[in-house]
């Protein structure tokens, strides 16, 4: 598959997206007229949601129109799959041309490129597969222009069907994946249209996060672009830094834990393969995903009690589930891919977000949309009132 500027990719891309179609585990069994009313009840709740979160949160989107540029999507696992190739070949471009002009100086560029991007196709594919069971639902901020779906495979067909791109960068749009909804709220045994409108009101949030905000995408877009920008496409500074990290990644992995014999944090696949200036990148992205999930747990939650009966319930076993994580590969598997970080942003940004909200209210939490310079640094997040003091009074 070639990219949008005629050269060769870093990676097969319809190759990952075959490859994980044939590898992710099919959903739980459903009639086909269980699967339309979960289908059905998911676009009720996310509409409903809406209004909800607006409510809660004092935050409108700038315009009408930018919010209905941001589709809601209901998908089954290889829709997910579809939906974050697109996002993927969208963000990763400036990395591809990077890597293009180097190849364009190489005697052997033409067949060794091919072969690696066929070999990181099915990686890439293996690794979607892994992740499409595990995500409730994802606003997805790299989603690529319209048109993003294809014509459904049939008439009757029940789940949105994204397109691969490769258009440029649009306004985003959310997803929601109807059959792990599904799987989760059957291993939970909790209500389900009250489960299904609680993960609508995570999920909503985070689009009205971007839809509000005017200039929070594109911040997270130039902050992910100078993050590829720094990025060594030299295979032997990448072997490098892979040895001096195969000692603290081996390290952390036999008591799966979290940290590594040393006590100290273990590595996941991104941190080992990041220069110095990455890692700075990384730390402001850090903070700025925690503050995004942890305002999404704590609206969910705020929201809840009004609108979803057995929030307290769904919130208790959502969170052993959490704490409990799953058998020992999975575990394996989300540290390697930085997993556990991603929930400990939940805790993190939901801790800031309630200290903040309890020193000066929801308004004065607001005013972190502000600019990129109300935003709290990763150190902030941690110190609620350090961010009050700065910024929050």
């Amino acid at each position: 598959m070639t990219s949008a500027s005629g050269g060769a990719d870093m990676v097969d891309w319809n190759l990952a997206v075959a490859t994980a179609t044939r590898l992710v585990r099919p959903g739980p069994e459903v009639s086909r007229a269980e699967a339309a009313a979960v289908v059905a009840e998911l676009r009720r709740h996310a509409l409903e949601a809406e209004e909800h979160v607006r409510e809660f949160t004092g935050m409108r989107s700038s315009s009408l129109a930018e919010a209905a540029a941001t589709p809601v999507l209901i998908v089954d696992r290889p829709g997910w799959v579809r939906a974050n190739v697109a996002g993927f070949r969208t963000v990763v471009q400036p990395l591809v041309e990077k890597l293009q002009a180097r190849r364009a100086n190489s005697a052997t560029a033409g067949v060794l490129g091919a072969v690696g991007e066929k070999a990181t196709g099915i990686e890439v594919g293996a690794l979607l597969a892994f992740l499409s069971t595990k995500v409730l639902g994802q606003y997805e901020t790299f989603a690529p222009a319209e048109p993003s779906l294809e014509a459904p495979d049939s008439p009757a067909a029940l789940f949105d069907k994204p397109r691969l791109g490769p258009e440029g960068p649009g306004p985003g749009r959310l997803l929601l994946v109807a059959p792990n909804i599904v799987h989760v709220e059957r291993e939970l045994d909790v209500d389900p249209a009250d489960f299904r409108l609680w993960v609508c009101l995570h999920e909503e949030t985070h689009r009205t996060q971007f839809t509000a905000v005017p200039w929070l995408r594109d911040h997270i877009q130039s902050e992910v672009q100078s993050f590829l920008a720094e990025t060594d496409v030299d295979p032997g500074a990448l072997l490098d830094r892979l040895r001096d990290a195969a000692g603290s990644l081996g390290g952390g992995l036999p008591g799966v834990g979290g940290r590594g014999e040393s006590g100290q944090a273990s590595t996941g696949l991104l941190e080992i393969v990041q220069s110095p200036a990455q890692r700075e990148i990384l730390g402001r992205l850090t903070a700025v995903m925690s503050l995004l999930e942890g305002h999404a747990d704590v609206v969910m939650d705020g929201v809840g009690p009004a609108v979803v009966p057995s929030v307290a319930e769904i919130r208790e076993k959502f969170q052993q589930r959490r704490d409990r994580g799953a058998n020992r590969l999975d575990l394996v598997l989300r540290r390697l891919l930085g997993m556990d970080a991603k929930l400990r942003q939940y805790q993190d940004g939901a801790v800031f977000v309630r200290g903040v909200v309890e020193r000066v209210g929801m308004e004065g939490f607001n005013r972190v949309w502000t600019s990129p310079n109300t935003l709290p640094t990763k150190e902030e997040i941690h110190d609620p009132a350090a961010w009050v003091a700065r910024v929050g009074r």
